[in-house]
């Protein structure tokens, strides 16, 4: 598979991931996040919504400056964005001694930096 098809594989499984996972922390109150987020109720709601929104705006970088043409770099920021989103995630994880959560940081560490070294070839 060459590296754009690679980008576009991931880029795609990252977004749909993060629109599903940010909508739900922009648009849902604490009680419909709890049962996935039990972390919810130690942080600011503004906090949670703020997370929310640069996980939607980190999916829409992945996918629309590629398709679009415009700015097709912002595709790889939006990746390095979510690389350190998810570094915070899992530094907030390890703190609050919920090492569960981390295995699935690290994966969404790798793919977005996958995402963002791949899409160096496609802009």
């Amino acid at each position: 598979m060459d590296a754009e098809a690679t980008y576009w594989v991931l880029a795609g499984l990252l977004a749909a991931l993060y629109v599903f996972s940010g909508s739900r922390k922009a648009f849902q109150d604490r009680d419909a996040l709890r049962p996935m987020m039990a972390w919810v109720d130690d942080v600011p709601l503004g906090l949670t919504r703020t997370i929310g929104w640069l996980e939607l705006a980190g999916a829409a970088g992945l996918l629309l400056p590629p398709l679009l043409g415009i700015l097709p770099w912002l595709a790889v920021a939006a990746a390095i964005g979510l690389f350190f989103l998810q570094v915070a995630a899992a530094g907030f994880h390890l703190s609050r001694d919920e090492t569960a959560q981390v295995p699935f940081n690290l994966v969404l560490i790798l793919l977005a930096a996958a995402a963002a070294w791949t899409g160096l070839a496609v802009v």
